[in-house]
């Protein structure tokens, strides 16, 4: 067990003028977007990290593409792993709120679970947010208004496919009240400026692709997507456990396979009047290699480039801007080709301050 003092020790060994480490920045944003408990427990993370040498020089080797690998989700969602499973007391014990003793949890955890971290930080990340799903609705709508059609849905990095199920979903955005008015799933993030068309959104058909697809079926995926869920959000885990439990009602369509040649078989397949094809991402091109990026992008052009009036064809984009500054839902609409910045968001959809008119 690792004494008060080693842990001191390990607190001052900090070289005050390097710069701030990812997990550090991390912390910092989860405290800004109102997360303080996985705030401080990051921080703690960054102080202790040397005492688990393996998942610390493969933090360290990540260089510049730490942020946009998600590291910090990493690390936060092994810990919450540990903590629920109650393998390590004091942790769970600091999950609990028995204690606030951050430092000493986390130096506990990580110097007797260095390898199970590791593990960890070697699996990409599945948060599957369904309250991301209203930033998408409030897309759809615009589309539904200004072209009337019924869609057509094709996600790539789709998870357990919890957002292909968004119809089935109740919204409330800024006071409008849409989507299945008797749904468990209620979403109603903080709205910010003026509320989306109100539309009537009819989706014909979903589909989604994920490398390693959840089941929502599988309790060890279920619990792999709560370990996700931040541990000061309950309200995140309630409204994750009521989205699985209707995709157990009404699975999702998934396929397993590479984001960027499932997304150009599916829009080469011969399309139908009157119905809106619509490729959908959220939170997953930070993933996906450039390569795969560009192949993608030429898919959305090609399509884009056949798209009529009787058969439109869009893309609907949660994502980071290019500096990861904000989240953005984007909307690129075919065959008028313009491309708006609908709002910007909250990460997990918290909030959204809707820019379009």
């Amino acid at each position: 067990m690792q004494s008060e003092r080693s842990i001191a020790m390990c607190q001052e060994s900090e070289d005050p003028t390097a710069p701030p480490s990812e997990l550090y920045r991390q912390s910092q944003v989860m405290r800004a977007i109102g997360t303080p408990f996985v705030a401080d427990l990051l921080a703690a993370v960054d102080r202790q990290l040397d005492n688990a040498p393996l998942s610390a020089a493969l933090i360290r080797s990540w260089g510049s593409t730490a942020a946009s690998s998600a590291i910090a989700m990493r690390v936060n969602a092994a810990l919450h792993a540990l903590a629920r499973r109650g393998v390590e007391p004091q942790l769970a014990a600091l999950y609990a709120g028995r204690h606030n003793r951050f430092d000493e949890a986390v130096a506990l955890a990580l110097a007797s679970h260095d390898e199970f971290l590791v593990d960890w930080l070697l699996r990409v990340p599945q948060t599957n947010e369904v309250g991301r799903a209203a930033a998408l609705y409030a897309a759809l709508m615009v589309l539904a208004e200004e072209y009337g059609h019924g869609f057509e849905l094709f996600e790539i990095g789709a998870s357990a496919g919890l957002n292909l199920n968004l119809a089935r979903y109740a919204y409330d955005l800024g006071g409008l009240k849409t989507g299945e008015a008797n749904s468990t799933v209620r979403i109603a993030p903080a709205w910010r400026g003026p509320t989306p068309p109100d539309a009537v959104v009819t989706v014909c058909a979903a589909r989604g692709v994920d490398l390693h697809p959840l089941d929502a079926k599988d309790p060890a995926a279920c619990e792999r997507l709560a370990f996700f869920v931040f541990a000061d959000q309950p309200e995140r885990a309630t409204r994750l456990e009521q989205a699985l439990d209707i995709a157990r009602r009404h699975p999702p369509r998934l396929d397993t396979g590479d984001a960027a040649r499932w997304l150009a078989a599916q829009v080469a397949k011969p399309g139908t009047d009157h119905q809106h094809r619509v490729a959908l991402h959220s939170m997953v091109l930070q993933y996906l290699r450039p390569e795969d990026r560009m192949a993608i992008e030429a898919t959305l052009l090609r399509a884009g480039a056949a798209a009529t009036a009787a058969r439109p064809f869009a893309c609907i984009g949660f994502e980071w801007d290019d500096a990861r500054e904000r989240v953005e839902l984007r909307l690129r609409s075919w065959p008028d080709g313009r491309d708006r910045v609908l709002a910007h968001c909250h990460p997990y959809g918290a909030w959204i301050e809707w820019l379009a008119a």
